[in-house]
């Protein structure tokens, strides 16, 4: 939808108000390759280069349609992920117990490392304001997966997740979902569609139904944030 490089906490707040979540472009070969992709939809008024950019095509601002969606509501955990579920006693679910330790594992190792220690910065600012909220997976008192993201009203635009045990992400989004519901949520938002976000259960939903959901009127309770067993999400 648009190019601009200012990632500061209240930017990325107003675009996740207005559906757009930002993807920034790390290194310099991939801000070229997004001025060579984009240049004739940006000369045609397609995609806007935002006002005082120093490196516009550093940050992209997307927001796909249609948009793929987790209603709390109809969630379903699958099969193989119950099984698992039923054999992880020691496991143990959390919220906002270490936002920071879960966004630096979400960009740890990551090749492609849009989550820019600016774009963390952001992230964690927002966390400390209470919009952005994390979810952790435990074995034993270990760190094991985890997902992140920021909440605007009834829909939950999660970011991020990782894996150290198998399994324990798919966990981290389940018991997100789980979470979001009892706090009058209604949907999860993955972001990007593919195979993975269809195993967690999001269907595509078209972009001006996600934006009324976004803005509609909506008295959500907090997070709950305490420890429970991740053998729950087996029920």
């Amino acid at each position: 939808m648009a190019f601009g490089d200012n990632l500061d906490a209240q930017t990325v707040l107003g675009a996740y108000r207005h559906g757009l979540y930002p993807f920034p472009a790390d290194t310099l070969e991939q801000r070229l390759l997004n001025e060579m992709s984009y240049e004739p939809d940006v000369a045609a008024g397609r995609v806007k280069l935002l006002d005082d950019s120093a490196e516009p095509y550093s940050v992209a601002w997307c927001s796909p349609d249609p948009r793929p969606l987790i209603l709390v509501e109809q969630a379903r955990v699958q099969r193989s992920l119950r099984r698992q579920l039923r054999k992880a006693t020691n496991w143990v679910t959390t919220a906002d117990a270490c936002f920071e330790r879960v966004i630096q594992q979400c960009r740890e190792g990551r090749a492609e490392r849009w989550l820019t220690d600016e774009l963390l910065a952001s992230l964690c600012s927002l966390h400390k304001s209470g919009h952005a909220h994390s979810v952790e997976v435990w074995d034993d008192g270990q760190l094991i997966g985890g997902t992140l993201g920021v909440r605007i009203g009834a829909v939950f635009s999660a970011d991020s997740q990782f894996t150290l045990r198998s399994g324990a992400g798919k966990v981290a989004v389940t018991d997100l979902t789980r979470r979001f519901a009892e706090a009058g949520g209604l949907a999860i938002d993955v972001q990007h569609d593919g195979d993975h976000a269809r195993l967690l259960g999001a269907r595509p939903i078209p972009r001006p139904q996600y934006l009324d959901m976004l803005n509609a009127p909506h008295q959500g309770a907090p997070l709950p944030t305490e420890a429970l067993p991740a053998t729950r999400l087996a029920d």
